[in-house]
């Protein structure tokens, strides 16, 4: 059963050196919600930090996933993790994992 984990984000730096990396970083969320790796994620409003909830398989995946974020690599924020066991709704967050590719030719 896949693991889940609240990442909450604080800037470190005003918004507009954020700004300066925020297309890459977003480009990196869009990879790992693509692997199935990360449920959503999004900005705090007032805007100084976001969250990422991430479906791993355990706890040792998610320093690595971090480690590769382009706000991360420049170190431009600090997090918290929170590993997460839902239990109302755990079904409908379960759904949204993307479903297996299929296979060339196969309906």
């Amino acid at each position: 059963m896949a693991l889940y984990a609240f990442v909450a984000l604080k800037y470190l730096y005003p918004l507009e050196r954020m700004q300066q990396t925020v297309e890459r970083h977003r480009a990196y969320l869009r990879e790992l919600h693509a692997q199935g790796k990360m449920v959503c994620s999004g900005p705090f409003v007032p805007r100084e930090g976001g969250a990422m909830l991430l479906r791993v398989e355990a706890p040792s995946e998610i320093e690595p996933i971090l480690a590769k974020d382009p706000y991360h690599l420049e170190k431009l924020v600090a997090d918290t993790i929170y590993i997460w066991d839902p239990n109302v709704g755990r079904e409908g967050l379960d759904s949204l994992a993307p479903k297996p590719a299929s296979a060339p030719g196969a309906r």
